[in-house]
């Protein structure tokens, strides 16, 4: 006890040199956490991407469907299925989709696209799709008309009014054809998704095919993706053959593969920002070890032992620590918290590459608790490897050079 009391006063009795020490520090947490919280930022912006504009978290289909995305291996959303979903209580919403392909024209254009039914209620809680019309009106369950993605509607020359000609193959190969208005234009931020899109209906979608009650998959969303393996190891507990559960990771593992290559890349410039910390607080730690050579030689002829001076030092280092990252998350914690508030715009050729990897132009930021905790632990533990340094001094200290300097 009395050692971390005179090891607490030592500090202070310059303070300036006590604050430039743990500012060293507190400039280490501060930009590792800054760093990290655009990193982490950046990776959740791709996965709500993917999964709030189209996939979900996971999806619930058939081993057929897996295998062959065919109309034919659709099913009927049971209620034994839909109460395995009920009662997980990860899940904050659903929906049922009938997707698959069809011929559209308008006129003389024709051109293949992905149709698309939903639930629009159901649709919307899930991947806010109705933030995404531009023009028109977003679909209601009880009407005939469909959604079209703009670039489509551009390539076919219609809008909002006009008519649309669908026609393909239904459910064991019943033809599928129908007319119908075109109640809004979509506008994604993703230029993939607006090639090809033509959302309907779940109803109207089930009658153009004749999969009347089918469905292709169940689309499910959860609070956040730091919840997504508990949802998936309870869900393929309660889901037995012949439906499938997959999560956005198994369904987009183009993503995950970019996702991996830039953490390695966002690792190796971490261990640079961390390299240049340890040395940023090796100086500080070194100019105060040299700045008190005389002091320690004093308190050594005056009888202190090597050792106890060394846990004295250690002492200061750890509160010297301490106090730098303290000041660190005090700082960092509400300034990433205003930019995942704010995210940074971008502009020029940064902006156009992210929309077309269907991406928002935006610099996004995380406040997840474990870039905090983390980044204070290893400059914790840089400083206290740092306070072996005065440790070895105290004992090899030559106290006639110390008494002359």
């Amino acid at each position: 006890m009395k050692i971390i009391i005179i090891a607490w006063r030592n500090l202070w009795r310059k303070p300036w040199r006590t604050v430039i020490t743990a500012g060293s520090i507190f400039f280490g947490v501060l930009l590792s956490t800054f760093m990290t919280s655009m990193q982490y930022g950046s990776y959740e912006a791709m996965i709500n991407n993917v999964v709030k504009f189209y996939s979900g978290y996971m999806q619930i289909f058939t081993e057929e469907y897996h295998e062959n995305k065919t109309i034919n291996n659709t099913f009927i959303f049971s209620d034994s299925l839909k109460q395995i979903v009920d009662n997980e209580s990860t899940i904050t919403h659903y929906t049922e989709r009938l997707e698959y392909f069809s011929l559209v024209s308008s006129e003389n254009l024709t051109k293949g696209s992905v149709i698309i039914g939903i639930d629009p209620d159901s649709e919307n809680k899930v991947t806010e799709l109705k933030k995404w019309v531009s023009k028109g009106q977003y679909l209601k369950s009880d009407e005939d008309g469909v959604l079209v993605a703009v670039d489509l509607a551009n390539y076919l020359k219609v809008g909002v009014g006009d008519s649309l000609i669908l026609y393909g193959q239904g459910y064991h190969g019943v033809m599928a054809a129908g007319i119908y208005p075109i109640k809004g234009i979509l506008e994604f931020p993703s230029p993939e998704l607006n090639k090809q899109f033509i959302y309907m209906p779940l109803k109207t979608t089930q009658e153009l095919f004749s999969a009347y009650d089918r469905i292709t998959s169940l689309v499910i969303m959860i609070e956040d993706n730091y919840q997504l393996s508990r949802a998936m190891r309870n869900l393929k507990k309660e889901i037995n053959s012949p439906f499938m559960v997959r999560s956005w990771e198994e369904l987009q593992p183009e993503l995950v593969q970019m996702i991996d290559g830039d953490k390695a890349g966002g690792l190796f410039m971490k261990t640079l920002l961390y390299i240049i910390i340890t040395f940023g607080i090796l100086g500080t730690i070194l100019m105060m070890v040299s700045e008190r050579k005389r002091e320690l030689g004093v308190m050594i002829a005056i009888g202190m032992q090597r050792f106890t001076l060394s846990k004295i030092l250690i002492a200061e280092t750890f509160f010297i620590g301490l106090i730098g990252i303290t000041a660190g998350l005090i700082f960092s914690v509400p300034m990433t918290y205003y930019y995942y508030l704010n995210p940074i715009p971008l502009v020029g050729d940064t902006a156009k590459t992210m929309i077309e990897m269907g991406i928002e132009p935006f610099m996004y930021f995380s406040i997840q608790p474990d870039i905090y905790y983390i980044q204070a632990l290893v400059v914790m533990i840089i400083t206290m490897l740092i306070a072996i340094y005065p440790f070895i001094k105290s004992f090899t200290l030559k106290l006639t050079t110390a008494l002359k300097a």
